[in-house]
């Protein structure tokens, strides 16, 4: 009997490649579908999704892949890739700087006592005719004659009635009450080489007693309101020197509740 050499069935060493492959193809498959996934577009992560799948059932992975990829980078390019709502950090914008309140203004204060310090206060000059003080329904008014702290026909204030103003203005200075300046003189024309008439001279008094309450006093100006009435709201007659004496002055008004009424309204 002849003896049939057996030959050895052939090994075949690359098996390993068949099964690297097919996890080679399912991981990139794995990273296309999460690329998809990452895409705003919806449209565009289903399209890749059947992809695969149909790339997976027919043998055409590597066809269907390119042209999906080459699609997706296309829109991407052209579309700014826009952040997913449900996964965006809201920013909460910053607080606006808040303007401050101006600050509230007081209410006037009744002035009866007032007018009872300053009489007590002033009690000289009232004795001697220099000032008067009384109390009206626009509030506290205190008359300054021309006599005591003008020349004749000139808005400078004696520097000998400066301590007078002072007195006065220590007085109401704290008073939350507005303060109106009002300048007054008798009926004689006036017209010198200062003032064209009593109008000007009136209203010009009044002016330099404000700014004497301001340097002199440290009143705020901004409580402070100046006119000028000419011959037109006499206290006296005019008819005797005595009376036009009393009618040229400046009466300092500490304005009442009822006086400030009167006042315009400031917007601050």
């Amino acid at each position: 009997m002849s003896r049939r050499k057996r030959h050895h069935e052939h090994e075949n060493h690359e098996r390993w490649l068949v099964s690297y492959a097919d996890f080679i193809t399912l991981l990139f498959a794995f990273f296309v579908v999460m690329f998809a996934s990452s895409q705003a577009n919806k449209a565009s992560a289903r399209e890749v999704s059947n992809s695969v799948r149909q790339a997976l059932e027919h043998g055409e992975m590597s066809n269907a892949i390119s042209v999906v990829l080459g699609r997706g980078k296309h829109e991407v390019e052209k579309r700014p890739e826009k952040a997913d709502p449900s996964t965006s950090v809201q920013k909460t914008p910053p607080p606006s700087p808040t303007t401050p309140a101006p600050p509230q203004k007081q209410p006037p204060a009744d002035l009866t006592k007032s007018a009872t310090d300053l009489q007590k206060l002033l009690a000289k000059e009232l004795s001697s005719g220099k000032i008067e003080v009384r109390l009206d329904a626009r509030g506290l008014v205190v008359s300054l004659r021309e006599a005591a702290f003008f020349a004749s026909g000139d808005d400078a204030i004696s520097p000998n009635s400066i301590p007078i103003i002072e007195k006065i203005a220590n007085s109401i200075r704290d008073l939350p009450n507005s303060i109106r300046l009002e300048g007054h003189s008798d009926s004689v024309p006036i017209h010198n080489s200062r003032f064209r008439s009593n109008w000007e001279l009136s209203s010009a008094r009044a002016i330099a007693m404000l700014g004497l309450l301001r340097d002199r006093g440290n009143i705020d100006t901004t409580r402070i309101s100046v006119a000028g009435y000419a011959e037109n709201a006499p206290v006296d007659t005019n008819d005797t020197e005595e009376g036009r004496g009393h009618n040229r002055r400046v009466d300092l008004v500490v304005l009442s509740a009822e006086g400030e009424k009167a006042e315009p309204r400031s917007i601050r």
